[in-house]
């Protein structure tokens, strides 16, 4: 599904962006419906549906990633000062743990929002479809 996997990354290159949740979806409506045709989207939108997580940790992370990942990037600082000032080897193994695990968390709750943002997106073109076919 090389086509979900060209939404995900369209979605993430729109979220560097500082503009609002609308101007975000309305950017992605324009590309996706270019070059996705709807029943694809639809399909693509039920793909995403089904593998997005509903568990609350990941809705956490969705929402607040850098906030969870905080403490972490909190305990490697304090390890990297612990271990320069008391010269412990073991205080770097602990920075790189600690390091690599919020970097981890941060990139997961990354995923996670632009994937809400793509399905946000098929359901507003879908919503924009049957407003047209109503009248």
């Amino acid at each position: 599904m090389a086509q979900l996997e060209r939404l995900i990354l369209m979605a993430e290159d729109e979220l560097t962006q500082y503009s609002t949740d609308a101007r975000k979806i309305e950017k992605l409506r324009q590309k996706i419906g270019i070059s996705v045709p709807l029943a694809e989207q639809r399909q693509i939108k039920e793909t995403l549906l089904a593998e997005m997580p509903t568990d609350t940790l990941s809705q956490l992370v969705e929402k607040q990633r850098q906030t969870v990942a905080l403490p972490l990037w909190g305990i490697a600082g304090l390890g990297l000062l612990l271990g320069i000032s008391f010269s412990q080897p073991f205080d770097f193994a602990i920075v790189a743990a600690a390091g690599f695990a919020a970097f981890k968390i941060q990139q997961w709750g990354w995923k996670l929002q632009a994937k809400r943002l793509v399905i946000q997106t098929l359901e507003d073109i879908e919503e924009r479809i049957q407003q047209a076919t109503a009248k």
